[in-house]
């Protein structure tokens, strides 16, 4: 008796759980249901599945799991849905896929496809008996994969797509007469589907909306749905729109497991008027005015988009130009190289210029830009022509100027790209890295073999003019270039150079450059003596603020007059260096920044000294003038005063502070 009670009690709890799964939309409102694809809902209640748009499909679920059995093996409820519905096709004459209502064990189907799949499987799954899907198909299409029937059929659906039982669509009416009705017409209609849990027996009803529930069913099948419905499973409906675009909607919607689905208020449901007119009238009224005021505002600002970025990128180009066409650079480019010329790309500022780290956008060669401007007293065109000639230089020890831009007020200069910076941000200022005496030694044979080529083994005599720690830069190996050709001056061989205009660096500038202006190679052989004397002793030409041993030249004679030459060697570098190499270069940067130019080496002779190819000759004082034991040798490098005094046109030379060197 107890166990009888119990049972009853049981059933009874399973009975209340199964009349509480139920529910009904007379219209539907956002948020109400899960969907998916194609599926939404109209601001007056439609649910729309796929609304005129080609091969698509949409999915829309119930958002709670329906219990369908107590248990997993066993038996299926009663269960009794019904619907409206009202499906159109885009073209009169043209029609596209239906629309299913489903019991899935998931809310969508994944993977699947639309058109003959009707967004529930695809080619590998459609017919897995593993798929446990429960479907009555409302099909406008014949796919004759499928078996259906004809273009305009429901049926019954158990795992797959091929109908376990199926009947053209219509209802019987009253008298047993069959009457057709057309699933694409756009008209509303009804659909009835029941299951009896304990006859095993489904049946599938269809009538116009205004017709009441006909007495015999569409279609009837006998079939335990047991093996297919699973405990709790989602109820919802599938469409696809296929090729040719179909509207699918769904004006209301009940659902009940064990008993049956509560009445739809059929007067309550959206009107099948605006179905028909599709919205059209909305469309055309308000939104296509505003795409064509969208789509003529962005012609607008297209147009005024690419004036403006063709001013941007303007630049000036004249026919004498062409000439040197394979020397020019456009301004885009080197604007996306530097990345717009931002400041996380500036390199350094000087008197001369900005300059700006980039990347050619096609080579992705490294680059450095300078910015200056390009007011000369020498006509654009001459300017152009120098500039380009000393952008000929083509030395391992010398920084390339690979070309040029113009545009509007400013000229833009192209160099290789330094890695390491320039040289005296390794002697000065507490450096995070110290350059070894062996790279040091490197760097000045680097810079000694540069300027020789500059003085002899190019076309024409260059004259620096500033050489200095700061103009040299070290490329990736840590080797010494030459660069900064800002003060440069060209002449040819043979020729005298002339010019009066004092231009240099304070601690580099030869006493007769001071006094007459003339720069001669002579007094870059000056300037590279004092720069020999700053790489090894670590030290500034020139202290200002500290009146004892304020300049180096001075300094370090006075080192060597005592006989402790060495005492002037940089401190960082400890007992790492070779005494032989050390005392060489401070003899021959007391030698090259000799006060007399008679007493100075040629580039040749000192590149003669550093490899080791002659020996350095004996050094001697009178008072505080140094001599030279013996001359051999010397006849030929020191300048005679008669070729380097007469006057040399300005003409001839690169505007002063534009080509300093890219770092």
């Amino acid at each position: 008796m107890f166990f009888k009670i119990l049972v009853l009690v049981s059933l009874l709890a399973v009975l209340a759980y199964a009349q509480e799964t139920s529910f009904v939309y007379n219209g539907f409102k956002l948020g109400e249901l899960r969907l998916d694809g194609m599926a939404w809902v109209t601001s007056n209640g439609l649910l729309n599945l796929g609304y005129d748009v080609k091969q698509q499909m949409g999915h829309a679920f119930h958002p709670d799991p329906v219990q369908f059995k107590n248990s997993p093996n066993g038996s299926v409820f009663s269960f009794s849905t019904t619907f409206v519905l009202a499906n159109q096709a885009q073209y009169a004459t043209l029609r596209g896929h239906g629309i299913v209502f489903v019991v899935a064990p998931q809310r969508g189907f994944p993977g699947s496809l639309p058109s003959q799949y009707l967004g529930m499987f695809n080619q590998t799954n459609v017919g897995d008996p593993t798929n446990h899907v429960f479907g009555v198909e409302l099909d406008t299409i014949m796919s004759t994969e499928f078996q259906d029937i004809n273009d305009n059929h429901v049926g019954i659906d158990l795992n797959g797509l091929t109908s376990a039982k199926s009947a053209p669509a219509g209802y019987y009416a009253e008298g047993g007469k069959f009457k057709n009705l057309t699933l694409i017409s756009g008209k509303a209609m009804q659909v009835w589907v029941d299951y009896d849990g304990t006859e095993k027996q489904i049946n599938v009803t269809l009538a116009p909306i205004k017709v009441r529930k006909p007495n015999t069913p569409l279609l009837s099948l006998t079939c335990n749905l047991s093996s297919i419905i699973n405990e709790n499973m989602y109820v919802g409906f599938s469409s696809s729109t296929g090729s040719f675009g179909t509207s699918h909607h769904v004006l209301g919607w009940s659902f009940m497991v064990n008993g049956k689905a509560q009445a739809l208020a059929l007067s309550q449901l959206p009107k099948l008027s605006q179905i028909n007119k599709k919205e059209t009238s909305k469309v055309l009224t308000i939104g296509l005015p505003w795409v064509v005021l969208l789509v003529i505002s962005m012609l607008i600002l297209s147009v005024v988009y690419v004036m403006r970025r063709k001013r941007k990128f303007a630049e000036v180009l004249e026919d004498w130009e062409r000439d040197y066409g394979p020397h020019r650079f456009k301004f885009k480019d080197l604007y996306i190289a530097t990345k717009g010329f931002r400041n996380q790309e500036l390199l350094g500022t000087g008197g001369f210029g900005q300059v700006y780290r980039g990347i050619l956008p096609t080579s992705k060669i490294e680059i450095a830009v300078k910015r200056v401007s390009h007011e000369s007293r020498q006509g654009m065109r001459e300017f152009v022509a120098e500039i380009l000639s000393i952008g000929r230089l083509r030395h391992r020890n010398i920084v390339s100027l690979l070309g040029y831009c113009r545009r509007k007020g400013e000229l833009l200069l192209v160099y290789d790209y330094m890695p390491n910076g320039s040289l005296d941000k390794y002697l000065y200022n507490q450096p995070k890295v110290i350059l070894n005496w062996s790279q040091r030694f490197r760097v000045i044979k680097g810079v000694a073999s540069g300027l020789l080529y500059l003085h002899e083994g190019w076309e024409q005599v260059v004259i620096h003019r500033d050489i200095k720690a700061s103009n040299i830069l070290l490329d990736a190996d840590l080797n010494g270039r030459l660069g900064d050709f800002g003060l440069a001056r060209l002449y040819d061989h043979g020729t005298d150079p002339q010019t009066t205009h004092v231009a240099g660096t304070l601690g580099y500038l030869a006493p007769e450059h001071m006094r007459t202006g003339k720069a001669t190679r002579s007094t870059d052989v000056f300037a590279f003596g004092v720069f020999l004397l700053e790489v090894t002793c670590g030290r500034r030409p020139v202290k200002i603020r500290d009146a004892e041993d304020a300049i180096l030249v001075d300094w370090v004679f006075s080192c060597w007059d005592r006989g402790a030459i060495l005492e002037a060697r940089d401190p960082k570098l400890g007992a790492e260096f070779v005494e032989e190499e050390m005392e060489l270069v401070l003899k021959l940067g007391l030698m090259c920044s000799h006060s007399d130019p008679l007493m100075r080496p040629s580039m040749r002779q000192v590149l003669q000294y550093l490899e080791g190819d002659i020996p350095m000759p004996e050094l001697s004082s009178i008072g505080s003038r140094l001599t030279f034991s013996h001359h051999e040798g010397f006849d030929d490098l020191a300048m005679p005063p008669s070729s380097m005094d007469k006057a040399f046109p300005q003409s001839s030379s690169v505007v002063e502070s534009l080509l300093s060197g890219g770092r």
